[in-house]
């Protein structure tokens, strides 16, 4: 049972571990599809192109995601866009994205000046616009309900965690990160950000 495993943000007695995320590569189509996703809609960055060094047929590009964090894609010219995603254990459900909280009205307005469909949802500890690329990824573009520091990212979530579960509360919402950002001495800064059903049980 997954509930056997603490939740906590001190870290494990692991041989050893991450720094971070340097880069997520998926599967593309072709460059020019890719490109105007991830470049000229959602505005990454193109930092580097070269030969996918295991398969050099494919092009290999990689996109700045906005903190240093890149997105790496493989595409060949001869692959079409399909909206058809592959589901199942090893899969990917969907790639999220940070956005600022001040241009989410622009973020939509965006999305549906270029034909993107998407569903707007407060996840509780979160706000998600979440779309689809080209291929059919799910695409989930957040803002924080509240100012966070990147460095304390992970106990704020753990703690929201315990006040969650001290509530009885099926998921962590607003109260829970509020609360815990105060119980953690932070200056508590909200954003605005639009009212939105939570999504729950819903199926993108």
């Amino acid at each position: 049972m997954s509930e056997d495993y603490p939740v906590t943000a001190d870290q494990p007695d692991s041989p050893f571990r991450t720094t971070g995320t340097d880069h997520v590569t998926i599967w593309g189509s072709n460059a020019a599809d890719t490109i105007a996703f991830y470049r000229d809609l959602l505005g990454m960055p193109l930092v580097l192109r070269q030969p996918n060094l295991d398969d050099p047929s494919q092009t290999h590009l990689f996109f700045d995601s906005g903190d240093g964090r890149i997105l790496t894609v493989f595409v060949s010219d001869d692959r079409d866009s399909a909206a058809g995603q592959r589901l199942g254990t090893g899969a990917v459900h969907h790639l999220c994205f940070s956005v600022e909280a001040d241009r989410y009205e622009d973020v939509m307005a965006a999305l549906e000046e270029a034909g993107h469909g998407y569903n707007v949802f407060d996840r509780g500890i979160f706000h998600s616009i979440y779309t689809r690329d080209n291929n059919g990824l799910v695409i989930e573009l957040s803002a924080d309900k509240y100012e966070v520091p990147d460095d304390r990212r992970g106990e704020v979530l753990a703690t929201a965690q315990r006040l969650r579960e001290d509530d009885g509360a099926a998921y962590a919402t607003d109260e829970h990160l509020r609360a815990a950002i105060e119980e953690l001495g932070l200056e508590v800064i909200p954003n605005d950000l639009p009212e939105a059903d939570s999504g729950v049980g819903d199926v993108r």
